[in-house]
């Protein structure tokens, strides 16, 4: 199984460019954090980010879909986020990293469970608020650096992957993801 990470700075686009993956036939797993964020917006909690088990759950979800059978005849996966970013998140947010991230992402890093190319989509200029994405623009900006040296310090290389439409962003995935496929 070759699992590739799909990340990039809140608001970037890098869902939506997944979604046309999907449409593409690609197998995608979804972004862990805005599905817990859902989950505890449901029970009436308006801000989970700030609950000290949020970095937990999040890692926690993103290690039970990573551990998932995948559907038969897939042999590639696309991941919205990864362990990596929910340290990143930690770090933006000036939080402890938990023992259960910190052994989340020594297992990741160690099983060599993603591959060592991950997809790095870049800030289209703007950010658009969602229940789960209340950041500015200027936060993106530094949530992206934060990103990009947390990927670094664990030894990934960054695939950049440009401001432009949508189609043009999942076509450059698809022509790399294809390149070394070969």
């Amino acid at each position: 199984m070759r699992r590739y990470i799909i990340t990039g700075a809140p608001g970037a686009g890098k869902t939506t460019v997944l979604a046309t993956l999907r449409a593409w036939g690609y197998a995608v797993v979804d972004e862990a954090a805005t599905d817990v964020i859902a989950g505890q917006h449901a029970l009436g909690r308006d801000d989970p980010w700030y609950d000290p088990g949020f970095l937990d759950a999040v890692a926690e979800l993103q290690r039970q879909r990573q551990e998932q059978p995948p559907p038969p005849g897939v042999d590639i996966q696309l991941y919205d986020r990864s362990p990596i970013c929910t340290l990143a998140l930690a770090h933006y947010g000036r939080r402890p990293v938990t023992p259960v991230l910190a052994r989340e992402v020594e297992r990741i890093v160690g099983e060599q469970v993603y591959q060592p190319r991950v997809f790095f989509v870049h800030l289209l200029g703007f950010v658009t608020p969602t229940a789960a994405r209340r950041i500015s623009f200027a936060q993106s900006v530094r949530f992206e650096g934060i990103h990009r040296r947390a990927y670094h310090a664990h030894g990934y290389q960054l695939v950049h992957v440009p401001a432009g439409t949508v189609e043009e962003r999942a076509a450059l995935i698809d022509r790399y993801i294809r390149s070394w496929s070969r």
